[in-house]
């Protein structure tokens, strides 16, 4: 394993290609919490557990999936100016 003193991981983040519908994110969505999990079973330490993933048009799929983190900026502040 490599130190890095400087850097705290803290977890894992991913944002899915852009969905036409928000099922279609469940897949990549599974697959990094299975990432997590398998990092976690190697010894990553304890403080590895957040889950960064899903946005405005799919949180509610990616919270299902085991996010700890979504990114709604959108919900709340309207789509961004050309």
């Amino acid at each position: 394993m490599v130190e890095l003193s400087g850097l705290h991981l803290r977890g894992l983040m991913a944002i899915s290609p852009l969905p036409r519908d928000p099922e279609e994110s469940r897949p990549s969505y599974r697959e990094l919490a299975k990432l997590l999990d398998a990092a976690r079973g190697r010894g990553v330490g304890p403080e590895f557990k957040e889950l960064s993933m899903g946005m405005s048009g799919d949180f509610e799929v990616a919270v299902e999936e085991g996010a700890t983190m979504v990114r709604i900026g959108t919900a709340i502040f309207g789509p961004r100016r050309a």
